[in-house]
């Protein structure tokens, strides 16, 4: 597998994730979200892509549409927020991330075993469930 590869795999067809990071800091509307993804992850996506994943999102529950009413100097726009669901599922993603990429960092150094290997566990609710490799917890 080619980096070029990887770096499709984790950016392009991950979007929501990306979306989801950048709307737990503020609500956007749809084209500054698109702008946001290219200037500052450097993902070049189609405005069009941005929509799909907006809509998919929206109706999985991870965010919600809003309207701010129009004033004098600025129309009505349809502004996007992450809800609560949202909120856990990208916490639970970028715990699931660091988890991976501490074990590649572990793996990477030879003669080094990651100390707490990843195991298969069912992750979600509300609605959604998904099985992943997480960290296995900490015995007391």
């Amino acid at each position: 597998m080619s980096l070029k590869k990887l770096v499709s795999k984790v950016t392009k067809e991950n979007l929501w994730l990306f979306i989801l990071a950048e709307l737990s800091r503020r609500p956007m509307y749809a084209y500054e979200i698109a702008r946001v993804i290219r200037e500052k992850y450097r993902i070049p996506t189609a405005k069009v892509t941005t929509y799909v994943v907006l809509y998919s999102m929206k109706r999985e529950g991870l965010i919600e549409k809003r309207i701010k009413s129009p004033s004098l100097s600025n129309p009505s726009r349809k502004y996007y927020g992450i809800t609560e669901k949202g909120l856990k599922v990208l916490g639970e993603s970028l715990a699931f991330l660091r988890g991976i990429l501490e074990n590649l960092t572990m793996a990477s150094q030879p003669g080094e075993e990651a100390s707490k290997p990843l195991e298969s566990r069912k992750i979600g609710g509300e609605g959604y469930e998904e099985e992943a490799y997480v960290r296995s917890a900490e015995k007391a």
